[in-house]
């Protein structure tokens, strides 16, 4: 929705000041300037990107738009599951949760948390490693740096379709001077124009450079920003989840291990001590 917004205030903002000082909107519509630029973009695009990257691109709204509800809602949540997770384990053995992280969708625990089933790859990260520590055969550095790794793969592919985008927005003003010089290069060819005829011509011509620096800085690099800021909120998740994992093989009491990863959490969307504490436990506090 904020997308949305911001791309509605940059248009109206762009053309209404326009129009706001004289000018007309007429000749600002240019359909085929707009091919030449937005189908140079495109071209780019193809020819800069293989088959993942394409599809990569092409998906990432779909894959990262549940990071926009990752707020401190969600973080409590994941909280009380990894605080119930490590209780069954301290209490009862380390196999008693292997019904749970075998089908988290028929848990108790994760049903009682269904904004944390919701999110595939979170439930998968925290299954799979807590599959690990039950297997008992790798220690705490080991395990750790398989996270590491994981958490930076995840990153690295995660930021393909922002780094294309980035490329191809940065380009959209060259292309524009592109189409720009193309257009003068038309009116330079009608050398008997009459002066308002040929003033036209230009004045089409360098809406051009206009349309690649706005397409450019102000629709396709945000959209590039946003998604770089919806995959650092999904490695801001799964390094909580790390660390809480961490301090439970370290000793740490599930209360404890709960605490270290509230830690890791950025102090915007951190709930405090009492808050995650009364949330884990079961204890909300009554609505006045």
């Amino acid at each position: 929705m904020l997308i949305v917004i911001g791309f509605l205030v940059v248009t109206f903002s762009v053309f209404g000041g326009y129009v706001l000082a004289g000018g007309s909107l007429g000749p600002i519509y240019q359909p085929l300037e707009i091919l030449m630029i937005g189908g140079a973009g495109v071209g780019a695009f193809i020819a800069a990107n293989n088959m993942k990257g394409i599809k990569a691109t092409m998906n990432a709204s779909k894959k990262l738009k549940r990071t926009t509800k990752y707020n401190k809602q969600l973080y409590m949540e994941l909280m009380s599951v990894l605080y119930k997770l490590l209780n069954k384990m301290r209490r009862d053995g380390m196999l008693a949760v292997e019904r749970d992280i075998e089908a988290p969708n028929d848990s108790a625990i994760f049903q009682e948390h269904p904004l944390i089933l919701e999110d595939p790859m979170m439930v998968a990260f925290l299954t799979d490693y807590l599959r690990l520590m039950i297997s008992g055969n790798m220690n705490p550095q080991e395990l750790d740096e398989l996270m590491l790794h994981e958490i930076e793969t995840f990153e690295e592919e995660a930021h393909v379709p922002a780094e294309a985008l980035h490329k191809v927005g940065d380009a959209m003003p060259a292309f524009g001077i592109v189409a720009a010089v193309l257009g003068v290069v038309k009116a330079l060819t009608y050398a008997d124009a009459t002066p308002d005829v040929m003033g036209e011509m230009i004045a089409h011509a360098l809406v051009g450079t206009f349309l690649g620096i706005l397409m450019g800085y102000g629709y396709i690099n945000p959209v590039a920003a946003r998604i770089e800021r919806q995959v650092a909120e999904a490695v801001k998740v799964l390094q909580c989840i790390r660390v809480t994992l961490l301090a439970s093989m370290g000793g740490y009491a599930p209360q404890l291990a709960v605490e270290f990863g509230r830690k890791a959490l950025d102090t915007s969307e951190r709930p405090s001590f009492n808050e995650l504490e009364d949330h884990v436990r079961g204890n909300r506090p009554a609505e006045s």
